[in-house]
């Protein structure tokens, strides 16, 4: 009882206090919302519509069941979950988060992994996009492509270590899990795949605009907790309270030995990853070394914003946060242990070294990445809008054929 009066104060408390910095400044709000709103419209919901939307329709059609019988083999010895979830991890990965949580939401939806399945998927699935880390903050922050190369290989690395060390999480459950033979059978795979579609009862047209809607759904909703945590990082920045929690941080990297000049941009990371990088590049610091263990601890940690987004999708289901949570902080742990042990081989002798002795996958310059990042910003708010008005025309379409019923 008395816990529940404290969760309902300190719930009351922090609308009390948000209502009240919104009116004493309003300049500022609409200057951090107006930054959330960009960033969403402009490079996050053309970004993960399409993934979405493909997501959607490869569930649909049952090829994520066949390719949930090709990675069986794979995925059930090393992470302990079933076949699917090497779809949601790729995806998840080439989508950027939170895409691994709505894919692993849908498939717990539709009975294919058990809820502790789920809470392991959860947590390694959830990962940062390649364009993000090397174009938005290696290249757009830092101008150096080659530490995207660093980050990119310490934060998908350390996320297969998360996973791996997840496995046993749920070991001793009653849940039983649905055997597999350990071989590979493209034969299998098929049926599956055959059987799963023939589930399916919605014609082609209702599959496609619920796969629409769905998706768009979910990017209103992450949109609006990009513009929230904009807000309140600002907030916490103008009267103080980032700074005095900050101090606190200060103290614990300089027993790790690592700047205090980092503290104040490292706890705004914690909050939203996109401010704390831009920070962390400004910051006056000698050594890009430390730079680089910050930045690939808050990439790993996902931030608050993120994190509630995730929160937010799995809370449709009985997938657990703690599990996901515990796991970023793990991951945040093994991807700055790796850029310490990385940081020589995969950065200082690739800047030391010639061109020509590079390996091949180290090679990735600026420009088509800078390109890639400039061409989303541009044609990404029509993107948006001209998606936004499709799904109106859908939702219309439907209540006018539900009347004339």
């Amino acid at each position: 009882m008395l816990k529940d009066k404290f969760k309902s104060l300190s719930l009351a408390g922090i609308a009390i206090f948000t209502a009240i910095t919104l009116i004493n400044f309003p300049g500022e709000v609409l200057n951090a919302s107006e930054r959330g709103l960009d960033m969403w419209w402009g490079t996050v919901f053309p970004s993960l519509l399409p993934f979405f939307i493909t997501a959607e329709l490869l569930i649909g059609f049952g090829v994520v069941r066949f390719i949930g019988v090709l990675f069986e083999p794979i995925m059930r010895p090393l992470f302990n979950v079933p076949g699917v979830g090497g779809f949601v991890w790729a995806m998840g990965m080439a989508s950027g988060y939170p895409s691994g949580a709505k894919l692993t939401s849908r498939l717990r939806q539709e009975n294919q992994i058990t809820k502790i399945e789920a809470e392991r998927l959860v947590s390694f699935t959830n990962a940062s996009n390649p364009l993000f880390i090397i174009g938005a903050i290696s290249v757009g922050f830092f101008h150096d492509e080659q530490l995207g190369v660093l980050l990119a290989v310490c934060h998908y690395l350390g996320n297969a270590i998360v996973g791996i060390c997840m496995r046993f999480y749920g070991k001793n459950s009653q849940e039983i899990p649905e055997r597999s033979s350990g071989r590979l059978s493209i034969y299998k795979a098929l049926q599956e795949l055959h059987r799963t579609r023939l589930k399916e009862k919605r014609p082609f047209g209702k599959i496609l605009g619920d796969a629409v809607i769905n998706s768009v759904q979910t990017l209103l909703m992450i949109g609006g907790f990009i513009i929230i945590f904009s807000v309140f990082t600002k907030l916490i920045s103008i009267i103080g309270i980032a700074t005095i929690f900050a101090s606190f941080l200060a103290i614990g990297l300089n027993i790790l030995g690592i700047p205090e000049q980092l503290a104040l941009p490292m706890f705004s990371g914690l909050f939203e990853i996109t401010l704390g990088a831009k920070l962390i590049s400004d910051a006056e610091v000698n050594s890009l070394f430390f730079q680089a263990i910050a930045l690939s601890f808050i990439l790993a940690f996902n931030g608050f914003s993120v994190q509630a987004q995730v929160a937010s999708i799995i809370a449709e289901t009985d997938i657990r946060f703690a599990p996901y949570f515990f796991s970023r902080i793990l991951h945040g742990i093994f991807a700055s242990i790796l850029v310490i042990l990385l940081y020589k081989p995969l950065y200082t002798n690739q800047q030391a070294g010639s061109e020509k002795h590079m390996p091949v996958w180290s090679q990735i310059h600026a420009q088509p990445w800078a390109d890639a990042v400039h061409l989303l910003q541009t044609i990404g708010p029509l993107v948006t809008l001209c998606t936004l008005a499709l799904s109106i025309c859908i939702l219309l379409t439907r209540t006018n054929n539900a009347k004339a019923k």
